[in-house]
């Protein structure tokens, strides 16, 4: 059995009361360790160990701060293996992907904003004839990053990173889910000589120790990643305390597939981003719009394609394991009934939509078929709600106004992708839609220094590149009058 523990102020420890939570495996259903259940003691501890850091840490050069979060990058990628096999234990995702994707961008996360915090710059004004003005950014003091299990340590480095690289101390809370990589960086930021009490983690669930964190009043910013429903509740409750909000939460992204696009590269991508990660990730396109002309053409390919995937064991290298395990039970029964809710609303499943029974110890893991769903429409609870698993419904169109109209047919604003060599319908796609992010003849392709979020009930706020940095500071505004001579 794996003990997972809080770290605090450089130390782990086990909750203050004493309390545990199993930790299961999705790809056996079976518990193989624990991990503390916190509450707002085990907060007020962090928040106390991150108070004591923050005068220290918020006045270090920014040449020992690069260090240390190169440092911690280059542990991350030392350390990749365990890494992996930690990310693919506890979520479910086939090793191979946490090796080549989840780990290194993890890495990466730290050695670019290691590089951002000393290129950061703050604005001057001159005003003729002797009036300067600055906008001067500092540290906001203790935030609190909260994250989720789908990506469990490139989203939780993705907020860490930058909020450490702008002077902030943090408490970090990592999905009760998926704590093992988070246990993990813990030791490695320590190895790496981060001062003690810079990054705190407390594992356990939202209701408990997450809302502790959003209501404790001397943890000034929240950065949350996760459901739509958590959001509006952390809005509720820090609204009121005027704390800084980033809100990175739900989405129904759409694919919108042209007739004069590059059918093969469109095929294999859409694939790519219909499935990865079992459909677990908050980019993935759930919502495939067809132009009528090659409608039954691309559901004949899609088909066949998905219908081959194989989903096994994901810590099988044997074979080239194409899907892994739903998360956890909870979310594996939530999508089974999503595929029952949609055949209820008359739609016909193309491809999959049933739960896959592996032999041996793994008989009562997680798995689900890739499931493709046609016939329903945009208002239909299938088309309208997110599902978060790997379950794609097709829909037909005929002109670009038609196809801009669906891909807008939605609640949520995150990423849309639009598979087309015609500048006309590019532009006029890409200027209509309602949404924070545009891939264009490409999906899951990031910079960092862009921004990163969502409109509508996607979110509020932006992650990634200088945007997460201003977002881990306050602003001052100094006007100075030059005396004259």
């Amino acid at each position: 059995m794996k003990v997972i523990k809080n770290f605090i102020g450089g130390q782990f420890y086990d909750a203050v009361s004493n309390n545990f939570l199993d930790n299961v495996t999705p790809s056996s259903g079976l518990v193989y360790g624990t991990i503390p259940d916190s509450d707002e003691e085990d907060v007020a501890l962090a928040v106390t160990a991150a108070k004591n850091a923050f005068p220290l840490w918020s006045q270090t050069s920014l040449d020992l701060k690069f260090q240390i979060l190169n440092r911690i990058s280059d542990l991350i990628n030392e350390n990749l293996e365990a890494l992996a096999l930690a990310e693919s234990i506890d979520n479910g995702k086939p090793l191979w992907l946490a090796r080549r994707v989840d780990i290194p961008r993890a890495a990466s996360n730290f050695q670019f904003f290691a590089t951002a915090l000393k290129h950061y710059a703050s604005e001057s004004y001159l005003n003729p004839p002797n009036v300067i003005s600055t906008t001067l950014r500092q540290p906001i003091g203790i935030v609190g990053c909260i994250s989720p299990w789908n990506l469990p340590l490139y989203l939780f480095t993705w907020k860490i990173a930058p909020a450490i690289a702008a002077g902030n101390c943090v408490i970090a809370k990592p999905s009760e889910v998926t704590p093992m990589t988070a246990f993990l960086l813990a030791q490695i930021c320590k190895d790496a000589g981060l001062p003690d009490g810079v990054l705190n983690i407390l594992h356990g669930t939202g209701p408990k120790v997450g809302s502790a964190i959003v209501e404790h009043p001397m943890i000034k910013a929240i950065s949350f990643t996760g459901g739509t429903a958590t959001g509006q509740q952390i809005i509720r409750t820090a609204g009121p305390m005027f704390k800084k909000l980033s809100l990175e939460l739900g989405g129904k992204n759409a694919s919108i597939i042209m007739d004069d696009c590059d059918y093969g590269l469109m095929m294999k991508e859409t694939v790519r981003s219909s499935f990865a990660n079992q459909g677990q990730i908050c980019l993935c396109t759930s919502r495939l719009l067809i132009h009528e002309s090659i409608y039954d053409k691309f559901k004949a390919d899609f088909t066949s394609i998905v219908g081959k995937m194989t989903v096994g064991n994901p810590l099988d290298e044997s074979i080239k394991i194409d899907q892994g395990a739903i998360v956890s039970e909870m979310h594996y029964n939530k999508v089974l009934n999503a595929i029952q809710r949609a055949r209820d609303e008359g739609g016909t499943i193309l491809s999959g939509g049933a739960k896959v029974v592996l032999d041996g110890e793994l008989e009562n893991g997680f798995y689900i078929r890739p499931t493709i769903i046609e016939g329903l429409g945009p208002e239909t609870r299938t088309n309208q709600e997110e599902i978060f698993g790997p379950v794609v419904t097709l829909q037909k169109f005929s002109t670009k106004e038609e196809a801009l109209a669906l891909a807008n047919a939605s609640k949520y604003g995150l990423a849309t992708v639009i598979w087309s060599r015609n500048t006309d319908h590019i532009h006029f796609l890409s200027q209509g839609l309602e949404s924070g992010i545009v891939w264009i003849n490409c999906w899951l392709v990031r910079d960092l220094r862009t921004p990163f979020g969502g409109i509508k009930q996607s979110g509020i706020g932006r992650e990634g590149g200088w945007d997460a940095m201003k977002f881990f500071t306050e602003v001052k505004s100094i006007t100075q009058v030059i005396p004259k001579s």
